[in-house]
């Protein structure tokens, strides 16, 4: 199954996110698929960029976000074309 999930880049107690696509059973920094946006914890407010159109696509094939990635994507309104999309019989 594939997970839109963080890796972890920077420097010791320097942290910096990639918001990637990658198969659930690669480790945290492994491979990955696909690179969909960045996530900078330090910068205030925290620096979130995120290419939506590609996010939708991964959603729409069925991949599953992790909880810290989910709560990102609804902080940044990436969500809500997905939830006002009619259901699909």
């Amino acid at each position: 199954m594939v997970r839109l999930r963080l890796t972890r880049g920077g420097r010791h107690k320097r942290p910096f996110y990639r918001i990637v696509a990658a198969d659930s059973r690669k480790p945290r920094d492994g491979r990955y698929i696909e690179v969909l946006g960045t996530y900078d914890p330090l910068k205030s407010p925290a620096a979130v960029a995120i290419k939506q159109e590609r996010v939708l696509e991964w959603l729409k094939k069925g991949a599953q976000p992790s909880v810290t990635v989910h709560h990102l994507l609804r902080q940044a309104g990436v969500l809500k074309p997905l939830k006002a999309a009619p259901a699909k019989p």
